[in-house]
C-alpha cells in the first residue's frame, strides 16, 4: 500500500498538468473570438518594427511568466501581495507590459471578457519570434489568468544570470523540461540585451571568454557604475532569431555565466554543437520547446479569471 501511495504521489501532479494542458486548444477563441490572433500579430508587429529589442523582451515576459503561464507576472503590487515585478530575475529589466497593454485594450474592444492575459502573452511570444525572422507554431489557448503573484516563486522558480549547469538543469527539470529542451529555450537568448550589471563578474572575472570579445563589451560596462548599460546577448546578429547564439559559445562570446555554462566542457556541449551546426534543429526544438513550456500548469476551466486589465485582478 506504501509503494502504492508514492506512485500515486509521483504521478498525480503529472497526470493534473497533462489533463490541464490537453483542455488547451488551438481553436479556442474561433467562435467566441474569431480575430484574436490578427489582432495581436499587428500589433506585435507594430512594435517589433518600432523596436526590434521588444520583441525579445515579449518573448522574455512569457518565459518568465511561464514556470505557470498565468500572466501572474503583469500583475501590480496590491496590499494582499507583492507581485513578481521586482524579483531578483525581473527588478529593473523585465519590459513589454505596454504593448500587452495595448493588444488587451484592443482585443477587449473587439471581444470583451473572453482572451485572457496569459494567452495574450503567449501568442505575442510566438509572433515577436516569427516577426524576428525564427520559427512559428501552433499556440494551444484557453489559459485563465491567475487572481495573484507570489515574489517568492518567482525568486526561487526563475534561473538567473549566475546560474550554474547544475542549477539551470535542476530548475528547468523541475518544471518537467529536459536539458535539452533547456539548452534549445536558452537559444531565446539569440535575440535581446542584457545590463552590464547582470554579466560584470563574468566579464572581469571568468576566464573562459574569448578576448577581444570582453575588450568589446568592457568599453561599455565599466568596473563600477553603468549597471543599467546595455549590451546584445548574441553580439553577432542581435535581432535576428538565428542559431548564432550557440555559434558564440563555442568560441566563448557567451555573455552570460549562464550562457556560457552551456558549452563549457560539460554535459550540454554536444546539444549547442548540434544547434550551431544545424539551425533548422535548433527551429525546431525551440518550437516544440515553447508549446511545451506555454502548457506548463495552466489556470483552466473556471480557475483563475478573465482579466480586463493584464495588471490587476478584476
Amino acid at each position: 500500500m506504501a509503494n502504492i501511495s508514492l506512485v500515486l504521489l509521483i504521478i498525480f501532479p503529472f497526470l493534473l498538468r497533462l489533463s490541464s494542458a490537453q483542455s488547451l486548444s488551438a481553436n479556442f477563441y474561433s467562435s467566441s473570438c474569431p480575430n484574436v490572433l490578427s489582432v495581436i500579430k499587428t500589433a506585435v508587429n507594430s512594435a517589433v518594427s518600432s523596436e526590434a529589442r521588444m520583441g525579445a523582451s515579449l518573448l522574455r515576459l512569457h518565459f518568465h511568466d511561464c514556470f505557470g503561464c498565468d500572466a501572474s507576472v503583469l500583475l501590480d503590487d496590491t496590499s494582499n501581495f507583492t507581485g513578481e515585478k521586482t524579483a531578483g530575475p525581473n527588478s529593473g529589466s523585465i519590459r513589454g507590459f505596454d504593448v500587452i497593454d495595448t493588444i488587451k485594450t484592443q482585443v477587449e474592444s473587439s471581444c470583451a471578457g473572453i482572451v485572457s492575459c496569459a494567452d495574450i502573452l503567449a501568442v505575442a511570444a510566438r509572433d515577436s519570434v516569427v516577426k524576428l525572422g525564427g520559427p512559428s507554431w501552433t499556440v494551444l489557448l484557453g489559459r485563465r489568468d491567475s487572481t495573484t503573484a507570489s515574489l517568492s516563486a518567482a525568486n526561487s522558480n526563475l534561473p538567473g544570470p549566475t546560474s550554474s549547469l547544475s542549477a539551470l538543469i535542476s530548475s528547468f527539470s523541475n518544471k518537467g523540461l529536459t536539458a535539452r529542451e533547456m539548452v534549445a529555450l536558452s537559444g531565446s537568448h539569440t535575440i535581446g540585451q542584457a545590463r552590464c550589471t547582470t554579466f560584470r563578474t563574468r566579464l572581469y572575472n571568468e576566464a573562459n571568454i574569448n578576448a577581444s570579445f570582453a575588450t568589446t563589451v568592457k568599453s561599455n560596462c565599466p568596473q563600477s557604475g553603468g549597471d543599467n548599460n546595455l549590451s546584445p546577448l548574441d553580439i553577432t546578429s542581435p535581432t535576428s532569431f538565428d542559431n548564432a547564439y550557440y555559434k558564440n559559445l563555442q568560441i566563448q562570446k557567451g555573455l552570460l555565466h549562464s550562457d556560457q555554462v552551456l558549452f563549457n566542457g560539460g554535459s550540454t556541449d554536444s546539444i549547442v554543437n548540434t544547434y550551431s551546426s544545424n539551425s533548422a534543429t535548433f527551429s525546431t526544438d525551440f518550437a516544440n520547446a515553447m508549446v511545451k513550456m506555454g502548457n506548463l500548469s495552466p489556470l483552466t476551466g473556471t480557475n483563475g479569471q478573465i482579466r480586463k486589465n493584464c495588471r490587476k485582478t478584476n
